[in-house]
């Protein structure tokens, strides 16, 4: 019988650390504070095998270096990034292997909101794919630009969005609900986006995660994803004032238009 979980452990005021576990074994996936994580490995006497880093925010880093001082854990980060710890610095192209939790991860470099920020795509012992996407896509969503351009975010968000539709999005934070309400405003006409914030309302009015999402839910909700639909295009421009000529022109505008709604 394969016994392996996904848990999003929540953290800090809304992030999530990503945990799997397989028989007694568990990595974490950005952990900014190590006292949830050492909490469930104590509850559920699980042996840390690895933490996997996505990219250098404190929010996600912070608790690293105690997780490893506590367990001697292996530590996987982006190789152009400075972290507070790291002993596998990897790009895309790169492999890791988890056997102990069942996990063979294939590495994605997606800059955008950092500039070396990477992903881990893989299959778990389940046979399910994943992803950890760090703060780059989140449900209906994407991160904000912070160190790199549109063109970068474009291209990572369509790395993500061309895996396989059933892989489970596993991002950073339980922002769903806001990103909802804002892409509502850029497509008010599309049924299953209405859907999706009727489903995610009533799962966080439970007190339940929203995540992870699927790369199909991305693909027919998220406007980050739909930037060469007319409805989103036609919106971006509207709010805009201008035509706007391409996918990048679009993302910008939309990327722009996200950060400034209330």
């Amino acid at each position: 019988m394969v016994n392996t979980e996904l848990i999003p452990i929540p953290a800090l005021s809304d992030n999530y650390i990503w945990m799997v576990s397989h028989n007694g074994h568990a990595v974490v996936v950005d952990p900014g504070q190590s006292a949830p994580v050492a909490a469930m490995l104590d509850q559920h006497n699980l042996v840390l095998d690895a933490i996997l880093l996505t990219h250098h925010h404190a929010d996600h880093v912070g608790g690293a270096i105690a997780l490893q001082q506590r367990t001697g854990a292996a530590v996987y980060g982006p190789a152009s990034e400075t972290l507070p710890v790291c002993d596998h610095r990897l790009a895309e192209g790169d492999t890791v292997q988890l056997p102990g939790v069942g996990l063979t991860l294939n590495v994605l470099d997606i800059p955008g909101h950092t500039a070396g920020h990477i992903a881990y795509y893989g299959q778990s012992a389940t046979g399910k794919p994943l992803v950890f996407c760090g703060d780059t896509l989140f449900a209906a969503g994407c991160g904000r630009l912070f160190e790199g351009t549109p063109t970068q975010m474009v291209n990572s968000l369509g790395k993500l969005q061309a895996l396989p539709a059933d892989t489970l999005v596993c991002c950073g934070h339980e922002y769903t609900l806001a990103n909802l309400r804002w892409a509502l405003q850029v497509e008010p006409g599309n049924l299953a986006l209405q859907q999706r914030w009727e489903a995610m309302s009533q799962l966080r009015s439970e007190g339940v995660p929203t995540l992870p999402s699927t790369i199909d839910a991305e693909i027919q909700t998220n406007p980050f994803f739909r930037t060469s639909q007319a409805a989103v295009s036609n919106a971006a421009s509207r709010y805009a004032g201008k035509p706007l000529d391409s996918a990048v022109a679009v993302f910008a505008c939309l990327r722009e238009w996200k950060n400034n709604f209330k």
